[in-house]
């Protein structure tokens, strides 16, 4: 097997997607994405596989790769993807000798989460996105909504739990039902729930918990939601707006990945005045958390008016579905041109 993208002389792109996360087939749509679009005059892409167990890391050759990946699912079949043409890393070390730096095209849990992050820091490799602070921060939902509190940056009203608690508990918090389920430290809204009475809300926690030791539950107005994506290191800048209007009752999963699973309006029809404070936000909550890169803001805008902040997304979806290649469509950037952004922001970090 031959890999004379070895001592190609344009920037080789290691891209490193799959992992022990919930999200294994968003990742390697978002790696497919990654790898085809990337421009052929700068780069050379090396896709790199990484197994369902997160123990085997497997070099493989390009054309095999998006070869099989247009098969890739969105639908979480627990398939474990193989490839002919392909060998296994003897060391996370190698990748330094197989590429110039890294594009982390992972979601998740071991991949957004700042562990992958840490591998790659303790190894001096180059890779695309925040760092490991900003990243684990992200993931954590509570952490990252503490510190949103500490900046002065309006939230949801929650309830953070370590163990099942009665509904009554809850309601002193929140107020009357509807309420939001949620895991700690999960993505693409995997083990999220929407519950409208006590039955629900027990099937809720016993999904979320599944996922994770921390749950949250937020109080649910049947609020608009916005996201807003970031680009840049020390002068970042927040990308148009895109409203979510989700064909069922909110943006889950399928609502995400799927076709016709939501309407996602871009630039969003909202006043003038709350485009600029999203924006605005948007930036705060990107240099608070101390990212550099790229990542996306979610926000819900209340029925009276008013912003919160949901949560951070260190590394945004990068399928044909996801919102960011949307909003830098937008704003003028094609895909291409989006993932070269990317690189150099990576680049411009290793200079630091």
């Amino acid at each position: 097997m031959g890999y004379n993208v070895w001592v190609s002389k344009k920037i080789r792109v290691v891209v490193l997607r799959g992992g022990k996360t919930p999200e294994y087939e968003i990742s390697l749509i978002s790696g497919r994405e990654v790898v085809k679009n990337l421009a052929m005059d700068k780069y050379e892409a090396v896709p790199v596989l990484i197994s369902r167990n997160g123990k085997e890391w497997r070099i493989v050759e390009k054309e095999s790769f998006l070869e099989r990946a247009s098969k890739f699912e969105t639908r979480r079949p627990e398939k474990e993807w193989s490839f002919e043409e392909s060998r296994v890393l003897k060391g996370i070390n190698e990748l330094a000798d197989i590429g110039d730096i890294v594009f982390i095209a992972m979601h998740g849990p071991f991949g957004e989460d700042g562990k992958v992050q840490g591998i790659l820091d303790l190894f001096g490799i180059p890779y695309t996105g925040p760092g490991v602070l900003a990243s684990a921060l992200g993931m954590d939902k509570l952490m990252f909504r503490k510190i949103m509190e500490s900046e002065g940056i309006p939230v949801l009203k929650y309830v953070a739990l370590k163990s099942k608690t009665s509904e009554g508990e809850i309601k002193k918090k929140l107020g009357p039902f509807p309420y939001f389920v949620k895991p700690n430290s999960q993505g693409s809204s995997v083990g999220c729930s929407l519950a409208k009475n006590e039955e629900e809300l027990t099937e809720a926690l016993d999904l979320a918990f599944s996922y994770d030791k921390m749950v949250l539950v937020d109080e649910y107005l049947g609020n608009k939601e916005l996201t807003c994506a970031v680009l840049g290191n020390e002068k970042p800048r927040a990308l148009p707006v895109i409203e979510i209007v989700p064909a069922g009752e909110f943006f889950d999963y399928e609502s995400k990945y799927e076709s016709g699973g939501a309407e996602e309006i871009v630039p969003a029809k909202i006043k003038e005045g709350v485009r600029k404070k999203v924006q605005k936000l948007s930036v705060k909550v990107y240099e608070a958390l101390g990212c550099r890169g790229f990542s996306r803001v979610d926000f819900m805008l209340k029925n009276d008016g008013e912003l919160a902040v949901l949560e951070i997304n260190t590394i945004p979806g990068l399928t044909p579905m996801s919102l960011l290649p949307k909003a830098a469509k937008a704003d003028g950037i094609s895909y291409p041109e989006l993932l070269n952004e990317i690189v150099r922001l990576a680049l411009e970090k290793k200079k630091d």
